[in-house]
């Protein structure tokens, strides 16, 4: 449960100047039925591919579907926590976000890997912005369910699901999922997570 003092180092203000992709960036829940186009599907995993990497390894993994893929769209909606699926039902596009666990050319463990696919999720998450999509992560899915229905190797690891698509109707959600949806972004200042000296 979150202590006094750290309610109180949150704000909703961009307190620094960002780019404006990060000020626009939210996780939304509403999507349009509008499928997304297949040069933007490549976009966004192009934002992927350039992100920075442990010893350029490029552990990051994706497995997709758009809505079209019925099939396969709904191997991956399955694994959703019932929670996500009330509103990722929605989605034209599911990803599932993993990474090797091994080094290609090593056969030990990468212990970046994990970091290393959050930075190409942010690099995808952020084309997705500049091309007018809305990507929301979703950890709550069920992990054991996605690797036998996706058939996942033991080399690889899923990490998250993202939902992508347009922005849709906000009433289309349920009424507490509308109320998530227009509340400001709120997050922890600089000063509850930097510092400029040892602890």
């Amino acid at each position: 449960m979150e202590s006094v003092i750290e309610s109180m180092m949150k704000t909703t203000e961009i307190e620094f100047p960002v780019t404006e992709l990060i000020e626009q960036r939210r996780s939304r829940r509403a999507y349009s039925s509008r499928a997304v186009e297949v040069e933007k599907i490549k976009s966004l995993f192009e934002a992927a591919r350039w992100a920075p990497s442990s010893v350029n390894e490029q552990p990051w993994f994706y497995l997709y579907a758009t809505r079209e893929q019925s099939t396969l769209w709904n191997k991956i909606f399955e694994t959703l926590m019932p929670g996500n699926k009330i509103w990722a039902k929605e989605a034209p596009l599911l990803v599932v976000a993993m990474y090797r666990k091994n080094f290609a050319t090593l056969d030990k463990p990468n212990g970046a890997a994990k970091f290393d696919l959050g930075a190409a999720n942010a690099f995808l998450s952020l084309q997705a912005t500049q091309l007018g999509l809305n990507v929301h992560q979703m950890g709550g899915f069920e992990k054991s369910k996605a690797i036998e229905l996706l058939n996942i190797p033991e080399t690889h690891e899923p990490v998250v699901i993202m939902a992508i698509g347009y922005l849709g109707n906000l009433e289309s959600l349920p009424e507490n999922l509308q109320e998530r949806e227009v509340a400001p972004r709120e997050r922890y200042t600089q000063d509850f997570f930097v510092l400029n000296k040892t602890f």
